[in-house]
């Protein structure tokens, strides 16, 4: 039991990558799952054409509903980002994005890595203004899904990469663009190695969504003050680029109740202290 609840985060990242694209059946295949499910947005980064994938991307959902815009308001999708915006925030990005958990994997790889800077902390921005360009003024104004069509990393490896190499049909339409995309993705796989979760912090639209709401989301990071030392000790362990706990960076992922010798941190609703009575610690 020690090792799930020292694992916990790490568990429900695989488990939630498992049942994003639990259509097996469309590995073995090289088919797209259509059926109803295809419907609702999960809460991560996964691209809609995933061989397993069995839910739509809320990027992707977002940005087709926006190319229809003229003609309805898309009441449905911003519904759902906006619920989980409110009650998750960037809960999202620290355990249930499978995008998110490849390239923690990948910085685990061995090499010198790039330390967090006033440089990378005003990077951070760009993942702005990409939703605002991509994600919202390209599909109402030109009518394209501009970041899913020009930059997506995960939706070139689901939908382009692995269901390429499964479907020959597929494989024959891609193109110059296609060639662009990959570029891009190899570009931010290989920067995941030495800058930790780079296009997290750097580029991703979703994550920019969600953390809009991460002072206020249901589950959020609180710091209670009266017991806070202010020793930095949560800051400098932090591999995102956060000025305080909880803030627009912080992934939520929990490793700074670990060090806080104050317990003066916490998880809302869950007590942070309590989890660390939990573990022994």
């Amino acid at each position: 039991m020690n090792f799930f609840r020292k694992h916990t985060r790490r568990l429900t990242q695989v488990v939630t990558a498992v049942l994003y694209n639990c259509n097996f059946t469309g590995f073995a295949q090289g088919t797209i799952y259509k059926g109803n499910l295809k419907h609702i947005c999960v809460p991560g980064l996964n691209c809609y054409s995933c061989p397993g994938a069995v839910g739509a991307c809320p990027m992707g959902s977002l940005q087709s509903a926006l190319i229809s815009s003229k003609y309805k308001v898309p009441y449905y999708v911003l519904g759902l980002l906006l619920l989980m915006g409110v009650m998750l925030g960037r809960f999202v990005c620290g355990f249930l994005c499978p995008f998110g958990l490849l390239q923690e994997l990948l910085y685990k790889i061995p090499g010198k890595k790039l330390k967090k800077s006033k440089i990378t902390r005003g990077l951070s921005y760009v993942k702005y203004v990409l939703l605002l360009g991509l994600v919202v003024i390209v599909p109402i104004v030109l009518h394209k899904p501009g970041f899913c069509k020009y930059i997506c990393p995960a939706g070139t490896l689901e939908g382009g990469v692995i269901l390429g190499l499964m479907n020959a049909s597929v494989r024959d339409m891609l193109g110059k663009l296609f060639a662009w995309k990959f570029l891009v993705l190899m570009g931010i796989l290989i920067s995941a190695v030495f800058c930790y979760r780079s296009f997290c912090r750097f580029l991703c639209p979703l994550g920019a969504f969600y953390s809009l709401f991460n002072r206020f989301s249901f589950t959020r990071m609180i710091v209670e003050e009266q017991k806070c030392n202010h020793c930095g000790a949560c800051e400098r362990l932090c591999k995102m680029d956060i000025h305080t706990v909880g803030d627009r960076e912080c992934i939520q992922c929990g490793e700074c109740v670990r060090v806080c010798h104050s317990c003066a941190i916490k998880r809302s609703p869950v007590c942070g202290k309590k989890s660390r009575e939990k573990d022994g610690e």
